[in-house]
């Protein structure tokens, strides 16, 4: 039995930064997922990063959906790539993260606790403070990530079925409010 994490990192403050803790809120509410012998699970990761590590370690597979970076890129562009062959022109720089989330897979990898991880991530139109909500151009990207997302897992064994129609800028006023994790 091998386990699957979708985990979405963000900050929902910082306008687009928040789109992968909105997304992940969007399809838990949306979809139903199914496979013959392995389970997915789904968490809003917040901005703890490294303090994720405990958990994500657990793990055989993570799904991270995040905010990426490309020069030249127009904001709302979708990305889907193992990390392990990530674009090169890909990074992660000048997210709200307190500890940006690339650094944590490779302290991850560094020793050895890294799952196999599959990165879902949009090129954000605005990353300002107070903010809760996300620009037109990374609310049109929502279905191309959507779409990315069920045919990554369709082809890990998933079966999904909707379970509900939701509109993602009904879920954002509360996803402050949700299940961010927690550490004393």
């Amino acid at each position: 039995m091998s386990t699957t994490l979708l985990i979405g990192i963000g900050n929902v403050l910082y306008a687009d930064e928040g789109i992968g803790v909105h997304f992940v809120n969007y399809i838990q509410e949306k979809y139903q997922f199914n496979h013959p012998t392995d389970s997915i699970d789904l968490l809003d990761g917040g901005t703890l990063a490294q303090g994720l590590i405990p958990i994500l370690c657990r793990y055989d597979n993570l799904i991270v959906v995040d905010t990426v970076n490309s020069p030249g890129v127009s904001p709302g562009e979708v990305y889907s790539f193992n990390f392990d062959q990530a674009p090169p022109e890909i990074d992660w720089q000048g997210s709200a993260h307190e500890v940006e989330m690339l650094q944590t897979l490779i302290m991850m990898e560094m020793v050895g606790d890294r799952p196999n991880t599959h990165v879902v991530g949009v090129t954000p139109t605005v990353i300002e403070p107070m903010t809760l909500g996300l620009t037109s151009s990374i609310q049109a990207a929502v279905p191309t990530m959507e779409k990315v997302l069920l045919k990554h897992l369709t082809e890990q064994g998933f079966t999904y079925k909707q379970k509900a129609a939701v509109d993602i800028n009904a879920l954002i006023p509360d996803s402050y409010k949700r299940g961010t994790l927690e550490y004393a």
